[in-house]
């Protein structure tokens, strides 16, 4: 055998070789892939209520994060109009993938997280930042008005800039007491501002050097929160009303 052909046959060997470990890896390891993912979702639906859980999200092991889900969270499935969708799982909603479909077939998972003393509603909105997709999880707190906590991701943005969402937990902080609807019951959602919030209510700073990124953020937020309305006007209707206090600010007094 020349030495081309043993070189040839090598070649081969080894390429079957490979391939062979890397499928064995991939279909072992998948299960494992796919819990893992279940986790770093679980996680980032928990970071929207931070402030409420027993432990920070951040420190909390892989069976906290599944205990908090078995024991302090239920989930749903809704249309715009409000209904419930029977028959599907909420960590099995893709929004990527609801968006491509007709208005009247998207589905939007519900997640709702008890502390103890509060029902917090999560809803998931997705949308469009600088380079890619954005999305997050936004709590709400039980008046169905007020945001608890968010918490953003991204799929491609600038480190150090439209990154931000994710990365800079002082940001994303921001958004906890803003309100999405204003005192007489009409949707407002937030916007993230450039040059800083002017209104301390309905707005939060934006992120020096990723405009487009905010204003993604922004119209995400406004987009997203809004295909939950009619679920989130149900709850306002049975929780006491919240009147705007005299000097404007987020000190809010219940009539």
């Amino acid at each position: 055998m020349s030495d081309n052909n043993r070189i040839l046959l090598f070649t081969v060997a080894m390429t079957f070789t490979v391939a062979l470990v890397l499928g064995l890896l991939f279909f072992g390891l998948k299960d494992k892939h796919a819990e893992n993912e279940a986790v770093f979702n679980k996680r980032a639906i928990l970071a929207a209520v931070g402030n409420y859980l027993p432990t920070p999200v951040d420190d909390l092991s892989k069976q906290q994060v599944l205990d908090i889900f078995n024991e302090s969270i239920t989930s749903t499935v809704i249309k715009e109009d409000g209904t419930e969708v029977a028959g599907v799982e909420a960590d099995k909603v893709q929004l990527a993938k609801e968006k491509k479909k007709p208005e009247s077939d998207r589905n939007y998972p519900l997640y709702i997280y008890n502390d103890g003393k509060e029902d917090f509603y999560i809803l998931s909105v997705y949308g469009n930042g600088l380079w890619d997709a954005i999305w997050g999880n936004i709590a709400l707190k039980g008046d169905g008005a007020t945001i608890a906590g968010a918490s953003f991701d991204h799929k491609g943005e600038t480190p150090g800039l439209g990154a931000e969402i994710k990365d800079n937990k002082k940001w994303s902080a921001q958004f906890a007491d803003k309100r999405i609807y204003d005192f007489n019951g009409n949707y407002t959602s937030v916007i993230v501002r450039k040059g800083g919030a002017k209104d301390p209510v309905y707005e939060v700073d934006g992120i020096s050097g990723a405009t487009v990124t905010a204003n993604g953020v922004s119209e995400m937020l406004r987009t997203g929160i809004a295909k939950y309305s009619t679920y989130l006007e149900k709850i306002q209707l049975e929780t006491p009303k919240i009147k705007a206090p005299a000097d404007g600010k987020m000190g809010m007094l219940l009539n």
